[in-house]
């Protein structure tokens, strides 16, 4: 790990803050009676998790309050992959799509539990 001075070198807030915006291009393409629904909540949860992460990074003096903003990051990842879900199952994305949106979301889930177990890491 290289030296990471904002929240914005950590490698997760790079993966998520690009996923999420991959997600914004491909809800431009959905239906505009989905626009106030289905776009406008995995476009919340996606920003989400980037918004946690520098939360969490400004917090991070404190252990406990680091690992509670993370355990928030996680769950948006988790709301993102479900209307990742809808989006597929209402046929919005394809499953190309579908499958390397959640690969990458695996990724950044798997860094997120790492980061949560493991705080000492990134808290001073």
């Amino acid at each position: 790990m290289g030296q990471i001075n904002s929240f914005r070198d950590l490698i997760v807030y790079q993966k998520a803050y690009t996923i999420s915006m991959d997600i914004f291009v491909l809800t431009k393409t959905f239906p505009k009676e989905e626009r106030y629904s289905l776009v406008d909540q995995v476009r919340r949860s996606s920003r989400s998790i980037c918004a946690n992460l520098s939360e969490a990074w400004a917090k991070r003096r404190y252990e406990k309050v680091f690992i509670n903003k993370l355990t928030d990051c996680l769950g948006e990842e988790f709301e993102t992959e479900t209307w990742l879900k809808y989006s597929a199952d209402c046929e919005y994305l394809s499953d190309e799509e579908f499958s390397k949106l959640m690969s990458q979301y695996e990724e950044v889930r798997k860094m997120l539990i790492s980061m949560i177990n493991s705080p000492e890491k990134f808290c001073k």
